[in-house]
């Protein structure tokens, strides 16, 4: 339409100019190619969005293969949980429940729980029962020592298992807390195969074999159990601890 409206206007500049005088030769010629070339430019620029509108209907295999390649973000499926984020996430459920039980730095807490689990797997050992000696022993105080000379979180006494510390550095690294843990936990492992039972083992771990009621067992046992129930609990949780470190409690009184 623009580009007729255009024709019209030079086809009346062409009448009022033969009107007012006489025009000279060829100027009708010029002035008539112009209007023409005018109006076919016009026209061909006046309609662009029908050319691209034809052009994307006329590839209709385009669409697809792009989206092959980038697909949106409401085609990608949601992620599985990996395993890695799972163990995460009961070792959170454990940090939780004991930083609040014994008063400890929730960050700490989970770095023992990822070390007594590492060392539960490389020893063949349950790693609950591993927090659970720790928690009757050393309520999670990797400085605490005895009178008898125990030391360290499962108050390992360095005098009868210099041969297992000799490995991690000697005597001196009692109080480390991973080397304290595996020591421990090998000690254990020891008198669950000399004695063959896990009861009797923990009795003997505590120097109590002679205690009838097995009253140390019950307290690691039920321990356990609590540390069971946690693990057990639906829901997720994060994988790093939220609350603020808090001191480990030095005045620990290891059983």
């Amino acid at each position: 339409m623009y580009a007729k409206s255009v024709h019209d206007r030079l086809q009346q500049l062409l009448r009022y100019a033969g009107t007012r005088a006489r025009p000279l030769p060829g100027t009708v010629a010029i002035l008539a190619m112009l209007s023409i070339v005018s109006a076919t430019v016009l026209f061909s620029i006046g309609e662009p969005s029908s050319t691209a509108s034809e052009s994307s209907e006329a590839e209709p295999g385009m669409r697809p293969m792009v989206e092959a390649v980038v697909p949106s973000a409401a085609s990608k499926p949601a992620s599985a949980p990996t395993a890695a984020h799972m163990e995460d996430s009961r070792y959170q459920a454990l940090a939780e429940f004991l930083a609040r039980k014994y008063k400890v730095s929730e960050r700490v807490i989970f770095n023992l729980v990822g070390m007594a689990h590492n060392a539960g797997r490389q020893i063949g050992i349950d790693p609950l029962l591993i927090i659970a000696v720790i928690a009757v022993e050393s309520r999670f105080n990797p400085i605490a020592e005895s009178m008898a000379g125990a030391k360290g979180l499962m108050q390992v006494i360095p005098k009868y298992h210099t041969d297992k510390l000799k490995g991690y550095g000697g005597e001196d690294s009692v109080f480390d807390p991973q080397t304290n843990i595996l020591v421990g936990s090998q000690i254990l492992k020891e008198y669950i195969a000399r004695t063959g039972s896990v009861n009797s083992a923990l009795q003997m771990y505590a120097g109590a074999l002679n205690d009838v009621e097995d009253l140390y067992t019950s307290k690691v046992m039920t321990e356990k159990q609590r540390l069971q129930q946690v693990m057990n609990r639906p829901g997720p949780r994060s994988a790093t601890p939220k609350r603020p470190a808090r001191d480990v409690d030095p005045e620990a009184t290891p059983i």
